[in-house]
C-alpha cells in the first residue's frame, strides 16, 4: 500500500518516459523487419480485398466453386493480416492501415474495375499469391540474421498458405 503524502501541495504530474524495447533484437533490425512486414500487411491486404470482391462477382459455369473457393481464401487472408500488423507491433512501430498507406506499399495491382472472366479472376489471383509469397520469403533473412523467430514462424506460416492456394488456383487453369 502506498504511503500517503504529509505534504498538502497537488500532485505533480510526471511525464512518463518513453518505453525501451529490449527484446535482443537492435533498432535496426526491428525497423528493418517491421518495414518488411509492413509491405507483407499491404499485400496481404491487397489481395483479401480482390479475393473478396471476386467472390462477389464471379460468373460462369463454375460459380459455385469458385464462390466457396475464394469466400475461403479471402477468410484465411481477412485472418492473416490482424497477426501481421500484430507483429510490426510487437516490434516497437506503428502498422500501416490505410488505403493510401497499402496502395504505396503493395507489390500487387489494384483489382480490375469490371470484374474479369471467372478464369482470369483466378490466373489474377494466383499472380497474387505468388507475389505475397515473394514478399514474405524476402523478409525471411532480416528475420533469420536477427533472430526473430516469431516473424520467421509468421513468415513460415504465410509462404505454406500462398505457395498451397496458388497451386491450387494453377490447378484450375489446367487443361
Amino acid at each position: 500500500m502506498a504511503k500517503k503524502s504529509k505534504s498538502s501541495a497537488a500532485p505533480v504530474a510526471v511525464a512518463a518516459a518513453p518505453s525501451r524495447i529490449n527484446i535482443g533484437i537492435s533498432e535496426k533490425d526491428r525497423a528493418a523487419i517491421a518495414g518488411g512486414l509492413s509491405h507483407l500487411l499491404a499485400d496481404s491486404y491487397t489481395l483479401y480485398l480482390t479475393t473478396h470482391n471476386f467472390h462477389w462477382n464471379v460468373t460462369g459455369p463454375m460459380f459455385n466453386t469458385l464462390h466457396l473457393m475464394f469466400m475461403g481464401q479471402y477468410t484465411e487472408l481477412w485472418n492473416a493480416v490482424d497477426p501481421i500488423a500484430e507483429r510490426i507491433r510487437a516490434l516497437g512501430h506503428p502498422a500501416p492501415g490505410s488505403y493510401a498507406q497499402f496502395g504505396a506499399l503493395t507489390s500487387l495491382k489494384d483489382a480490375p474495375s469490371t470484374p474479369p472472366k471467372a478464369l482470369d479472376m483466378v490466373r489474377i489471383l494466383v499472380e497474387g499469391h505468388e507475389a505475397v509469397a515473394r514478399t514474405a520469403r524476402s523478409i525471411f533473412p532480416l528475420a533469420d540474421k536477427a533472430g526473430d523467430e516469431p516473424t520467421a514462424d509468421l513468415l513460415t506460416q504465410r509462404l505454406t498458405v500462398h505457395e498451397q492456394t496458388a497451386w491450387m488456383l494453377r490447378s484450375l487453369l489446367e487443361d
